[in-house]
């Protein structure tokens, strides 16, 4: 290997290789993200509801405050923000420190940090100078004590000096084959830290891609040509030889079992080594919802029979959880709902949840509320690591515009992960229900076989910023009552694409069409039927207001119907955002919709982005509505709309 020499101060020796500041850049972005400070306040949603900064700094042994001004006079603003925000100094800057010896540790590890910031942005002749009331850093004793009035005066002077470029590359070893520029590194390209990192990471996946487990970079040169501000790159990768799985040993389980974990890992031993089967396998164990991380480990050699030892450690999650949650809109009226469950019921990660809810909370009749009550039992790895089993009962007692409602639904079934991104499931369902509507009151017994394909591509679940969800829905029904059959049909559509690079714009859309086929209107109960509007529907309308009604102006529901929605998510900031939207829907009592009466509404959302998802509040008005239907309504949730 050859030798390398950095200066602390963040230049660089010219002709010398960086894989330290480059190895430095994706550690602290690691730290950084990783650091957590355990808080004696209260905080819920990132907003601090009691306690302050002096509870958490209570137990500082010689509290010592400073204060700290950073100077990067030849930066822009944008990596004056990255150096801001790479800099504990100041992030950290309204707690004190430990001491006088402590603001010095403090410093050292900033200046580290604000090296390897500047290495991230291709600045490579970049020099960063710390001063503490006026001497340098590296002109202190160890022993150095700051006295006199605090907060102590800290300065952070940065010469970001030039952008460099990706000057000549170089692959060699058993990489000589790849073209680099498949992997983003190309003359006059980007050569930032984390654009060298992202390059070498994805030339070894591409070798580990061909069922090479032990493919490596085994050596790096990486020399800044200071005359023309240009980085020359040259990495060597050894590929190794194919292999397949060898024997899969699972550490950290508790109450989880350990051979039930191994299988649903699903790699079989003398399969060949296939990366993203490993990636899958780890999201499979995350999946089961009762750890809290799991890390798999392959093998630094082979076996004896050539394949590759793959080692999963866990950490298991508390087995019981529960919560509530709830709805408002002045349309619905208030809900609320409470749930739960167990984990890890027997061992094998089944999962008890029982939830009930109420809502119509805020009506003047008490009879008005309506209630929701439900057992689910879930068992996954029944058809293979992949599937999973499922069954409950459901109770509902509810009031909509539309109909008064009870009903005991049971159901049994199997959901199978056809890869990562498809999944189908079948079930038998058996539902009593006691309907009044306007056709009258009625009593069915429905036999029906739900049948569901989902295809998600989403690139994330709760706050999506691109990909793309469809769903394909059939339910064959019986009616063992009244002797009625009919098959109801259902297609789901959702596209997300972000308008920059920075996901700061996602346009999502949105588009629904039902029908129902093989009877008449008057034979679907009424809660089978398809409905229109509403908070997760067309917002600016009632729930279940737009569609066909009755002579009382009660909406009776339809054999078909149609929705699309348009939004566009505009980040305001890392955690708020804005949200225009255009709804529109319409609902037929033919088999198809006929589109003769499209009710629109429009209005703007307001976005609170958390760890479990966006909190929404959505105000929109109707822009063609029927006397009947409200001026306005205000819907507010947990989730993006769609």
């Amino acid at each position: 290997m050859p030798a390398y020499e950095t200066q602390m101060s963040g230049g660089i020796a010219p002709g010398r290789g960086l894989p330290r500041a480059l190895l430095f850049a994706l550690v602290c972005a690691t730290v950084l993200a990783g650091e957590a400070r355990p808080a004696a306040a209260f905080e819920i949603f990132g907003i601090k509801l009691w306690g302050s900064s002096k509870d958490e700094d209570a137990d500082i042994v010689d509290p010592l405050r400073y204060s700290v001004t950073i100077d990067a006079p030849d930066a822009d603003k944008d990596l004056v923000k990255r150096l801001e925000n790479a800099s504990a100094l100041k992030n950290d800057e309204e707690h004190p420190v430990s001491g006088s010896l402590g603001l010095m540790a403090k410093a050292r590890s900033d200046r580290e940090q604000l090296v390897a910031a500047l290495y991230a942005d291709a600045r490579y002749e970049g020099v960063v100078t710390i001063t503490i009331q006026g001497k340098s850093l590296d002109e202190l004793p160890p022993d150095a004590e700051f006295k006199g009035p605090q907060p102590i005066p800290v300065v952070v002077s940065i010469a970001a000096g030039p952008k460099f470029t990706l000057g000549d590359i170089r692959l060699k070893g058993d990489a000589a084959g790849l073209a680099s520029a498949d992997f983003g590194l190309i003359a006059g390209g980007d050569a930032g830290s984390g654009a060298v990192l992202k390059a070498e990471a994805a030339i070894v996946r591409a070798l580990k891609e061909e069922g090479r487990p032990l493919a490596k970079v085994t050596d790096r040169e990486i020399v800044a040509d200071h005359a023309t501000s240009t980085l020359d790159v040259t990495l060597t990768v050894a590929a190794g030889p194919v292999a397949g799985y060898g024997d899969t040993t699972v550490e950290g389980t508790e109450k989880v079992d350990r051979d039930f974990t191994e299988y649903m890992t699903g790699l079989k031993r003398g399969r060949q080594y296939s990366p993203q089967e490993i990636d899958d396998a780890r999201d499979r164990l995350l999946g089961l919802e009762v750890f809290n991380s799991v890390t798999f480990k392959e093998g630094d050699s082979l076996d004896a029979q050539g394949n590759i030892p793959i080692d999963v450690e866990v950490s298991e999650r508390k087995p019981r959880f529960f919560g509530i949650g709830g709805t408002f809109s002045n349309t619905e009226g208030l809900g609320l709902e409470g749930y739960w469950g167990h984990r890890n019921l027997f061992g094998q990660a089944e999962k008890l949840r029982i939830d009930g809810s109420i809502s119509g909370i805020g009506s003047n009749s008490i009879s008005a509320l309506n209630y929701n009550a439900g057992i689910m039992f879930e068992k996954p790895g029944v058809l293979g690591p992949t599937s999973k089993f499922f069954t409950g009962i459901k109770t509902v007692f509810e009031h909509p515009d539309a109909y008064d409602h009870f009903s005991v639904k049971g159901n049994i079934g199997v959901s199978y992960d056809l890869d990562k991104k498809q999944r189908v499931s079948a079930e038998f369902a058996l539902d009593y229900s006691r309907i009044t509507d306007a056709f009258g009151k009625h009593t069915y017994l429905i036999a029906s076989v739900p049948l569901q394909y989902v295809y998600d591509s989403r690139d994330n679940k709760l706050n999506p910023t691109r990909g793309f969800r469809a769903l394909a829905y059939a339910e064959p029904s019986y009616d063992i009552l009244n002797g009625s059959t009919f098959l109801k049909l259902k297609g789901e559509g959702s596209a997300y694409q972000s308008l920059d690079t920075a996901s700061k714009f996602v346009l999502a859309e949105r588009a629904v069409l039902g029908s129902i086929v093989g009877t008449g209107l008057q034979n679907v109960p009424a809660d089978r039927r398809f409905y229109s509007g509403g908070g997760g529907s067309v917002r600016g309308y009632a729930y279940q207001g737009i569609g066909p009604k009755d002579i009382d102006g009660q909406p009776i529901g339809g054999l078909s119907f149609f929705e699309t929605s348009v939004e566009m998510r505009i980040a305001v900031t890392d955690t708020i955002g804005i949200v225009p939207f255009v709804d529109a829907g319409t609902v037929s009592t033919k088999s198809f919709p006929d589109f003769s009466d499209v009710k629109v509404g429009a209005g703007v959302g307001l976005r609170y982005l958390t760890p479990f998802g966006p909190l929404r509040i959505d105000a929109a008005v109707p822009l063609n509505r029927d006397p009947s239907d409200p001026h306005f309504g205000i819907y507010a949730g947990i989730g993006q709309a769609f």
